[in-house]
């Protein structure tokens, strides 16, 4: 099944619901990082809410931020996901393992550690990006997205992520994000977003669902099929992609100056640079670090 992004509307438009399914692109991110089973799960996690986020951006090649830094052993988390679908991220210890929770399941909360701060930053392709910080409720990333939510949308909201992992890789990830908009006078409606907060307690999880076969309209179906659910028929789709080259890798090192990068060339013989969001190596030769030199010597003289 193909990661992709639902949209649907509900309880005559009052309802928002957004559902991502990150499956693929949340097994390709632990593969590229070699993550562990708890930071495949938090870094997924993340992502789907970086995608769930990035949907309510009206700009072409918008994009949102989120930085996770909480006092557990992964470090901290970063993600990158954009309007048009793609998502990159990564984990600052992404090898660390935890024995599961009390209730058997992955402990990303103590991994991540609930002590710290949630940022998230919309660039909205223009002006200066927006930027919000919270505190962390739990480490537990949905939750902390969620409080993130109320606190600066200020509109009632449920949200769900899930990550299932075994030994073979990821079985199912995505998330559900559902928002009781403002009637027409700006209020809030207190009743639907009761009833909503209850259905969805009813709800085992998101993942089950998924790794059940259940595709995101269905899912939506069962949970708002009677409340005149209306569900876009145009999906997005989903993938994780990163910005990085090599022609960005030279220009980085440009900015290092003539003396380091002759010091590289005399004392390593080339350079090396990793991207932290794909985890891929770049391996630039002597020649190569010979013409940025060059480029620099002929920029400097143009200016004297």
């Amino acid at each position: 099944m193909a990661d992709q992004l639902v949209r649907a509307t509900a309880a005559d438009g009052r309802i928002r619901a957004i559902g991502v399914l990150s499956t693929r692109l949340t097994e390709e991110a632990r593969r590229r990082h070699q993550l562990s089973y708890v930071a495949t799960a938090a870094l997924g996690r993340a992502m789907a809410a970086g995608l769930l986020l990035a949907s309510h951006l009206k700009k072409e090649n918008a994009r949102v931020n989120l930085r996770i830094q909480g006092d557990g052993p992964l470090g901290g988390l970063f993600v990158d996901a954009g309007t048009d679908g793609t998502v990159r991220g990564y984990v600052n210890n992404p090898q660390v393992e935890l024995p599961p929770s009390s209730k058997g399941k992955l402990d990303v909360g103590r991994a991540i550690g609930a002590n710290g701060f949630l940022y998230v930053v919309k660039d909205l392709g223009f002006g200066y990006p927006f930027s919000g910080t919270t505190e962390l409720v739990s480490g537990e990333v949905g939750d902390d997205v969620l409080h993130y939510l109320v606190n600066s949308e200020q509109i009632p909201s449920a949200l769900m992520l899930g990550v299932f992992v075994n030994a073979e890789g990821v079985d199912a990830a995505g998330g559900l994000l559902l928002q009781v908009m403002p009637g027409p006078d700006g209020q809030e409606d207190e009743e639907l977003a009761n009833a909503l907060a209850e259905r969805i307690s009813k709800i085992e999880g998101f993942t089950p669902m998924v790794r059940a076969g259940k595709r995101i309209p269905q899912i939506l179906q069962e949970l708002l099929g009677d409340w005149d659910l209306h569900i876009f028929p145009e999906t997005q789709l989903l993938r994780f992609y990163c910005q990085c080259s090599e022609d960005r890798v030279l220009r980085a090192l440009k900015l290092m100056g003539e003396e380091e990068l002759l010091d590289m060339i005399d004392k390593d013989g080339g350079a090396e640079a990793t991207c932290h969001f794909c985890n891929t190596v770049y391996q630039i030769d002597v020649p190569q670090l010979e013409g940025i030199v060059g480029q620099l010597r002929t920029e400097q003289a143009s200016q004297e």
